[in-house]
């Protein structure tokens, strides 16, 4: 470990450098942040890629964004440690602003945001949202942003997945949270590939699709797109409802044609529209969706979702869940309270969000356990539209 301090600086007085290493890789990483200001070699030392890799056990932690990135800071969970930690906000454009519906997608020490919709000064009209293609990636080694390249097509909601080193992306369209319809779709998919940082055009989607799930299966070998939303129709001729649809589409990472796959409802059962993860348990995924307090397990054998467990505590009256996978189990993410988002924007004086109540499902053991935390927000948060995702370091 001598080597990370810069000409041989002593990390704590009196104590071999490798000793002061191995004391400091016991403190959680959410800790690390607030430690690198304490000095010098502390910071040369907590930041480097050796020291990371020399972490006993792995960090599983889970990242959210309350909102646009660029304005509000997204917050780091440790689970083990019950900590937060802030990250720096990400860099901002000052033409656009409100962004939302992005992908926030780990990879390796990285964490991507990928494309969104937001609301650009510079368009007409002012007030319609407008896809974004920019790409930003954090490195949890130096801790700051970095522009990458930009997606070929630009485009929020949609479905994205990891495989072999690269992010597939597939869909998607403009629409943003301030609208519970309307909005384009598209049909393009794309790779990036991220040690030449470039994307690369791949064979379009069969149909027009947003507000996708997307995920890798068969071993690695294809790409899925499950669910979303296609064409729209009107009710009375004035209120936009949207067409979901009913099956999924398959095609080879490698490329080449997509393939249908049938309906995954039966005759006459409601098709459902709740939040969708993907449990990857040594290559074989495992879907899961929770819709309003149910959760439901996809099986590809009979091509049906089929009921897995009820969330033991219900979200209080007009709110929701945040759902997200993390080491393996489901994190359903609550407030304790009901929060009045509309009295929120209108007062001047925000009061702190109050606590987070997580409960967390392991699919394996069929059990449930619950965590409560102090919320490290100034401000309440609409769990709705808040981007969850996780890493582990």
């Amino acid at each position: 470990m001598n080597s990370v301090c810069d000409g041989g600086a002593t990390v704590i007085p009196g104590l071999p450098n490798d000793v002061a290493a191995w004391i400091l890789s016991k403190v959680p990483y959410s800790h690390h942040a607030r430690l690198k200001s304490t000095c010098k070699s502390w910071k040369l030392l907590l930041s480097s890629r050796s020291f990371l890799n020399s972490l006993n056990k792995r960090n599983h932690l889970l990242c959210i964004f309350p909102q646009d990135p660029s304005i509000a800071s997204p917050f780091l969970f440790d689970p083990n440690a019950l900590a937060w930690c802030p990250l720096p906000p990400m860099p901002c454009n000052p033409h656009v602003y409100g962004l939302c519906n992005f992908a926030a997608v780990p990879l390796g020490p990285h964490l991507y945001v990928l494309g969104g919709s937001l609301f650009d000064t510079r368009s007409f009209p002012i007030d319609r949202p407008s896809p974004s293609s920019a790409t930003f990636r954090f490195n949890f080694h130096d801790f700051s942003w970095e522009p990458r390249a930009p997606m070929l097509t630009p485009r929020g909601s949609f479905a994205c997945a990891v495989v072999q080193g690269r992010i597939l992306v597939a869909g998607g369209g403009s629409r943003h949270t301030m609208f519970g319809a309307a909005g384009t779709r598209i049909r393009s998919v794309e790779r990036y590939e991220v040690g030449r940082d470039r994307w690369v055009a791949m064979d379009p989607l069969p149909g027009f699709r947003a507000g996708c799930v997307g995920f890798v299966g068969g071993e690695g070998r294809e790409f899925w797109v499950v669910g979303g939303y296609g064409a729209s129709r009107t009710i009375s001729g004035v209120f936009p409802v949207d067409e979901y649809y009913r099956d999924a589409v398959v095609m080879a990472v490698e490329g080449g044609a997509w393939r249908e796959v049938g309906d995954v409802w039966g005759d006459g059962e409601r098709v459902r529209i709740g939040k969708i993860v993907v449990v990857d348990d040594d290559g074989c995924p495992t879907l899961f969706m929770l819709d309003g307090n149910e959760i439901l397990r996809y099986d590809m054998c009979c091509n049906r979702w089929v009921y897995e467990c009820r969330v033991p505590r219900k979200a209080p009256y007009n709110s929701s869940f945040g759902f997200v996978v993390l080491a393996g189990e489901l994190y359903v993410v609550t407030h304790l309270c009901v929060v009045d988002f509309s009295e929120t924007r209108r007062s001047r004086q925000q009061k702190r969000a109050g606590t987070m109540f997580i409960q967390i499902y392991h699919p394996k053991n069929k059990t449930w356990r619950s965590l409560v935390s102090k919320s490290p927000f100034n401000y309440p948060i609409d769990i709705n539209s808040a981007v969850f995702s996780s890493i582990s370091l």
